[in-house]
This record gives structure tokens, sequence and C-alpha cells, in this order.
């Protein structure tokens, strides 16, 4: 089955989740390439997909075969079309994003495997830890010293500046902790 090309300035074509099955099904020689960290991957993954986050691409592309198509997942397809740029850029020729990630791919009822013990995501992790901690702030202002409220406001800011520039420092920082890294990455 032949993918089509939706960028080809990209360098990649792309695959719709209905032709990756079948792909998948008849026995197609492809590597699926799953680039989201590793609390995203084990809460749930196409069966057979390497884990090699977007952020130590690089280094992971060492365990990529570069003679069989690498096919690109993320959750909604971004950070697939970033690896897929990078991938081309260090010579990788066969590479092939999977349309709409793996939401695309539930979205069509097609199965999933997870971890039993899959931490929450990242996104999840930080919206408890900056909820408690503003309810923190708030609550402490009022019972103890007006000066907590501080902890409210430097957590809210500190969400505008994650949003305004698409990263997370408390996101990274979560990332870092035990329970959100692969059993191997832990020794």
């Amino acid at each position: 089955m032949e993918s089509h090309c939706s960028n080809a300035s990209a360098g990649c074509s792309t695959c719709a989740p209905g032709e990756l099955n079948t792909k998948l099904r008849h026995g197609a020689g492809c590597q699926l390439v799953d680039v989201r960290d590793y609390a995203e991957f084990a809460g749930g993954r196409i069966a057979g997909s390497a884990l090699v986050p977007l952020g130590s691409l690089e280094s992971g592309a060492a365990r990529l075969d570069r003679s069989c198509e690498v096919v690109l997942i993320c959750r909604s397809g971004r950070r697939s079309r970033e690896a897929a740029r990078r991938l081309g850029a260090m010579g990788f020729d066969r590479v092939t994003v999977l349309e709409g990630g793996l939401e695309a791919w539930k979205g069509e009822g097609l199965p999933v495997e997870r971890d039993a013990w899959a931490p929450w995501s990242i996104e999840r992790q930080v919206r408890l830890v900056a909820g408690l901690l503003i309810i923190t702030g708030a609550v402490m202002a009022h019972f103890v010293h007006p000066g907590w409220i501080w902890l409210s406001a430097c957590v809210g800011a500190g969400l505008a500046f994650a949003a305004i520039t698409d990263s997370c420092m408390m996101g990274n920082m979560l990332a870092a902790l035990p329970w959100n890294r692969r059993p191997e990455d832990k020794k």
C-alpha cells in the first residue's frame, strides 16, 4: 500500500490510521516509532511501537534501520512532523507520519496496548501539581499569612509563561521523576 505525501517539502509521507492498520495486518516491513514521552507511551500505544522520545531522537536514531520505512507516531501529529524533519536532516529517506497521531488511531477504534502501571501523562501531572500549589497558596494566605498568595501568583505566572513559550519547566521536572522514566532508564 502506498502512502500519500501531504507535504512534499517536508520530505515525508503521511499515512491514515486505517491505511497503517492494513499495512500492519499484511506484515508490511515498517518500524513504528513513538516519539512521545514515556508516560504517554506507557499509557497507550500501537502494538510493536518502539519508544524514541523526540527529546532524544538524535541518539535514538542509531537504533533505527535506515533500509526500512519509519512510521512516526505521537499524540496528534505535531511532534511526529518535527521528528520527520529531523530524521530527514539525518539522512532518513523513508519516513512516514501517522496522520492525526494516536488520537486519530483510537478515534477509528483501532487497538492500543498500555502498561499495567502506566503513570499519568505529564500534562495531567502538571495540572494536578499546579492546582494543588494554587490551592495551598490561597488557603495559607487566608489562614496563615497573606504573603502565601505569592505562591498562587507565581504558579499562575509560570503557567502563562509555559503557554506563551510552549515549554514547561514543571513538566520537565516531573518528567525526570522515577515513575516517569522507562524501567531501563532507572538503572
